[in-house]
């Protein structure tokens, strides 16, 4: 019961600042994506027994060129190498088991700028479209994450039989997949009708994207953690474990949905 409140509270508090922060200003919802990068690249160090700073120095440069610089030309090709790397992190779940888990100085330095910077920078621009701030944009996409994570595990746990990636982890099954995906494309539905900014055809697609990329994103985390022997990433979340634990599946998407929003809508 005790933990249970404890998880409550924290996950409480996290949601407030968030939303709080998403909803204020494109100017604070900018500064919590980098707070939040720089604690996620923090944990994931740790996970890979990374201690160097230039890490630190490469992530906020990246933040603020791809924000205030680059052209609709570089983005995009920033972009394709985010997804290429992004891909190359899903292709070595199937890999053998050490593939993935860099040993010297430079694997290391490169794993943390494919995994976590990269992606970070897709995901601060993300509600911003035509240079306009879209607020609600995240938070839907947030809403979609929530929606595809709660009944993939419901329908995993009561009707789930055929496992997903049991090597990597073992509790999410097939039939829990294709529940949360199913329910996450009733929601996108459902916020295209309200929305102002996105069709109904667009929420569709971005949830199905949401699904299937969140859901790779939350496997290329745990590939890490259990080829690290831990379990959390972090404890700065008391019940949930790390801020990496919380956002893999969110910050992993995002370049994916950048993609679509931008380039293909």
């Amino acid at each position: 019961m005790r933990n249970l409140v404890i998880r409550s509270i924290s996950g409480l508090v996290y949601a407030i600042i968030f939303i709080s922060a998403i909803l204020y200003s494109a100017e604070s919802y900018t500064a919590l994506i980098a707070v939040f990068s720089a604690i996620c690249l923090w944990e994931f160090n740790k996970i890979i027994n990374f201690k160097n700073y230039i890490p630190y120095i490469i992530l906020p440069i990246a933040i603020y060129y791809t924000k205030e610089i680059a052209s609709r030309r570089t983005l995009l090709f920033i972009l394709i190498i985010t997804l290429i790397c992004s891909f190359q992190m899903i292709y070595n779940l199937y890999r053998s088991k050490n593939s993935e888990y860099p040993k010297t100085f430079m694997d290391k330095l490169d794993v943390g700028i494919r995994y976590i910077i990269l992606p970070f920078t897709f995901l601060t621009l993300l509600p911003f479209i035509n240079n306009n701030y879209h607020p609600y944009v995240i938070i839907y996409i947030i809403v979609l994450i929530w929606t595809n994570d709660s009944f993939a595990f419901l329908v995993g746990k009561n009707f789930g039989k055929t496992k997903l990636f049991e090597r990597i982890s073992p509790k999410k099954t097939i039939e829990g997949f294709i529940g949360g995906l199913f329910f996450s494309l009733i929601v996108g539905v459902l916020i295209g009708y309200y929305s102002s900014v996105l069709s109904i055809f667009n929420w569709i697609i971005i949830a199905l994207i949401v699904s299937t990329a969140g859901t790779f994103g939350d496997l290329v985390e745990s590939m890490f953690k259990r080829r690290a022997n831990v379990k959390d990433s972090g404890t700065i979340m008391p019940g949930h474990g790390g801020l990496l634990d919380r956002l893999d599946s969110l910050y992993f998407l995002a370049p994916f949905v950048y993609l679509y929003i931008h380039f293909l809508m």
